[in-house]
C-alpha cells in the first residue's frame, strides 16, 4: 500500500525549512572558519593579503603613474685627438640630467662618430631605427653635421646640436626641426675680429682646417675684421704645422687669426711657441683653440693669450655658479665650452619635454616647446633668433693661472657682442613665418 506524505509525519513546506535551516547553520560555520583562518595568515605564514581595493582619487592616479623614459641619441666624438670634446659634452649633459632630477627619465644613448660622416649616418640610423631614438643630438664635428643632420631631420624628427652649426643651415637650408643650442659657427670669429679690430691691428692672417668649420670660422673672422693679408689651410686632424708656421713668418703680418679644435690647436700653439713666432706675432681665436683642456696641455705659454667666447667658467649668473661648483665636484675639473654646450642641450630638452607633459609623439607641439627656450642658461640670456639659432652676447677671454699649480683657465676680459644674431637668419625660410 502506497504512504501518504502525511504519514511520515512531515509536511514538504516543514522539510524545507529543516533543510534551509541547517544550510545557514553551516555556511555560519564556514564564514567563521574563514575568518580564523584569515587572521591566522590561512597558510600558517603570516597575515593575508589585503585584496580589497580602496577608493582613489583620479588626480592622483594620473600623477602617480610612472611614465617611460624618452630615448635621446647622442651621436658624438670619443675617439682619435679631439675625444675629450664628445666626453665633455657627454658629462655637461649627463650632470644636468642629475641635477634635474631626471636621469631615470631620459634614455640617453651615446656612440662614437670617429669624426666620420659615414659612421656617424651608421650610428644614427642604427639608434633611430633599431634602438628607438626620439630626440636626437651631440655631433661635433660639422662635416658629419652636413651628412648626418638632413636624413635626421626629415624622418620628422627633432636634431638639438650641442656644438656644430654650418652656416649652410643657419640660411636657406633651415629646418623646422633643426635647433642650435650652441652658436652658428661664424659667431666666435666675428667676436674675435671684432675685437683685433678695435686693438687697432691692420694686417692678419688666417689658418685653420680645410672643412666647413674652418672655412665659416675665417668668413666670420673676415666679416668684422675686413680682408686677410691671406689664409692657410690644412687637412682636417692634422698636427704638423712647420710648413703653415714658415708661410706665417715669410707673410710677417701684425697678427694671426687660427681654428684648430681639439689636438690639433695644442699641436699648432706648441709648435709656434717653439719656432719663437709668439712674442713677434701674437695670436687670436675662438673658444675651440682655447678652451681649459687646451690651454692645460699647452701650459706656460698660454697665459695671455685671448679668445671669443659665448661662455667662461666665471660667467657670474646663478646657473652657471652651481654649473661649474658642481661639474668640479663631479669631475675634478673646470668644465669646458663643450661641457657647457651639453649642459645647456640637455637642460633645452627637459624644458621642452616638459612643457609638452613627455609627449614626443606630437612633433609640432615639441617643436614649438623647444623654440620656446624655457630655461635657465648657463650663459644667462638665451632665446632662439627666427633661424633657430641662438641669439646671445659674445665676449673676449684671457688665459689666466687658475688656483692650483698647472691648472689654467679663461677669464671674460670684455664683451664684444650684444645679442649677436647670425648672419645667416634673413636667408632662412623660417623668418617669413
Amino acid at each position: 500500500m502506497a504512504i501518504s506524505e502525511p504519514d511520515i509525519g512531515l509536511s514538504r513546506g516543514c522539510l524545507h525549512r529543516i533543510l534551509a535551516g541547517k544550510a545557514r547553520i553551516w555556511i555560519a560555520l564556514l564564514a567563521s572558519l574563514t575568518l580564523v583562518l584569515a587572521a591566522c595568515g590561512g597558510d600558517g605564514e603570516g597575515p593575508a593579503e589585503d585584496t580589497t581595493t580602496a577608493p582613489t582619487d583620479e588626480s592622483e592616479t594620473t600623477s602617480d603613474v610612472e611614465r617611460e623614459p624618452v630615448t635621446v641619441g647622442m651621436i658624438t666624438t670619443l675617439s682619435g685627438n679631439a675625444a675629450y670634446l664628445g666626453e665633455d659634452t657627454q658629462k655637461g649633459f649627463e650632470l644636468a640630467l642629475e641635477m634635474a632630477g631626471a636621469a631615470e627619465d631620459i634614455n640617453l644613448l651615446v656612440d662614437d662618430d670617429a669624426q666620420d660622416p659615414e659612421q656617424g649616418q651608421t650610428v644614427a640610423d642604427r639608434m633611430i631605427e633599431r634602438e628607438g631614438a626620439q630626440i636626437m643630438t651631440g655631433i661635433v664635428f660639422s662635416n658629419v653635421a652636413a651628412s648626418v643632420v638632413p636624413t635626421i631631420v626629415e624622418r620628422d624628427m627633432l636634431y638639438i646640436s650641442s656644438n656644430a652649426g654650418p652656416s649652410v643651415f643657419a640660411g636657406e637650408q633651415c629646418h623646422e626641426n633643426y635647433f642650435v643650442a650652441s652658436w652658428q659657427n661664424d659667431n666666435p670669429a666675428e667676436a674675435v675680429g671684432q675685437w683685433v679690430k678695435d686693438q687697432g691691428y691692420e694686417t692678419v692672417v688666417g689658418a685653420a682646417p680645410n672643412y666647413q668649420a674652418g672655412l665659416d670660422s675665417v668668413n666670420g673672422f673676415r666679416r668684422t675684421f675686413g680682408e686677410l693679408q691671406n689664409e692657410f689651410y690644412t687637412e682636417l686632424g692634422a698636427t704638423d704645422f712647420a710648413q703653415t708656421i714658415a708661410q706665417i713668418r715669410e707673410e710677417s703680418p701684425d697678427a694671426v687669426y687660427f681654428f684648430y679644435p681639439g689636438g690639433m690647436g695644442i699641436a699648432f700653439v706648441q709648435q709656434y711657441v717653439e719656432a719663437g713666432l709668439a712674442e713677434e706675432i701674437p695670436v687670436f681665436g675662438p673658444t675651440f683653440s682655447f678652451d681649459e683642456t687646451l690651454v692645460d696641455a699647452i701650459g706656460e705659454p698660454a697665459v695671455g693669450l685671448q679668445n671669443g667666447s659665448f661662455w667662461a667658467p666665471d660667467l657670474d649668473n646663478p646657473t652657471n655658479v652651481a654649473f661649474v661648483e658642481a661639474y668640479r665636484e663631479t669631475y675634478g675639473m673646470t668644465p669646458t665650452n663643450y661641457a657647457a654646450q651639453g649642459y645647456d642641450t640637455a637642460r633645452l630638452i627637459l624644458s621642452a619635454l616638459e612643457a609638452v607633459d613627455w609627449n614626443v609623439e606630437d612633433t609640432a607641439a615639441l617643436r614649438e616647446a623647444v623654440r620656446a627656450a624655457d630655461f635657465e642658461s648657463v650663459r644667462g640670456d638665451f632665446s632662439f633668433a627666427p633661424n633657430q639659432h641662438p641669439i646671445q652676447d659674445w665676449y673676449i677671454l684671457e688665459v689666466v693661472e687658475g688656483e692650483e699649480e698647472g691648472d689654467f683657465t679663461n677669464r671674460i676680459l670684455e664683451k664684444v657682442l650684444d645679442d649677436h644674431v647670425d648672419a645667416f637668419v634673413d636667408e632662412c625660410p623660417l623668418s617669413d613665418e
